[in-house]
């Protein structure tokens, strides 16, 4: 989203493209993680950046839904209750120790299921799953731990999934990328109060799943 540390590679800051866009200032409200796409929120003041900030830290008025291509078929429905260990680079750690836990929960269903034509162990194919992603609390990399948990990781995600599953669907598909897109943000406007909801479409990259749907009955 901006220069930082701990990317020092990266060229392309979502901050600094949208304030040369608006040819004005403009303050994270959010975050995302890199490679991340969807939902990604910015106030025009520094005032409103940390009203709507403070809602995300009580998580109160905030609902958040994602969706995700993962490994595997996952079960029709579910919530995941796994706390979840602080990170060492976690910007919010400084009110508990590293490594302390906290409790974390994300509610997930499952859209679609498709199956590629890539060979995995003793398997002839691999199913990957279409899900929907509600977390219920807001814990660092939440989505792609809980994942992991329960042996459904993000396909794409470099540091919880599995290296040579993401290189061979990255090259099935001609793309590569963390497959994981914040479709919808819901919060209460700052100022008056109104209920916001603010979707974004997945983008066009998405449809490359398609040919692998199976059958109605499959």
């Amino acid at each position: 989203m901006h220069r930082t540390g701990l990317d020092a590679g990266e060229t392309r800051f979502a901050l600094q493209m949208l304030r040369e866009q608006l040819g004005r200032p403009v303050w994270p409200a959010h975050r995302l993680d890199k490679g991340t796409s969807g939902v990604l929120l910015f106030a025009l003041d520094a005032d409103t950046a940390g009203a709507v900030g403070q809602q995300f830290e009580t998580g109160h008025a905030i609902r958040k839904t994602y969706q995700a291509m993962v490994r595997g078929w996952s079960e029709a429905e579910g919530v995941i209750d796994h706390p979840l260990r602080r990170l060492r680079d976690d910007p919010h750690g400084r009110s508990g120790a590293a490594g302390e836990a906290q409790p974390a929960l994300t509610r997930y269903r499952t859209l679609g299921r498709v199956q590629l034509p890539l060979a995995q162990g003793r398997f002839e194919s691999t199913r990957c799953a279409l899900v929907e992603l509600m977390p219920l609390t807001g814990r660092r990399h939440q989505l792609r731990r809980h994942l992991k948990h329960i042996a459904h990781p993000i396909l794409g995600d470099a540091t919880h999934g599995k290296g040579p599953l993401n290189r061979a669907v990255a090259d099935l598909l001609g793309l590569q990328r963390l497959w994981l897109h914040a479709t919808r943000l819901e919060l209460d406007h700052p100022a008056t109060g109104q209920r916001l909801r603010i979707e974004a479409e997945p983008g066009d990259e998405w449809d490359l799943w398609r040919p692998f749907e199976p059958p109605a009955d499959g």
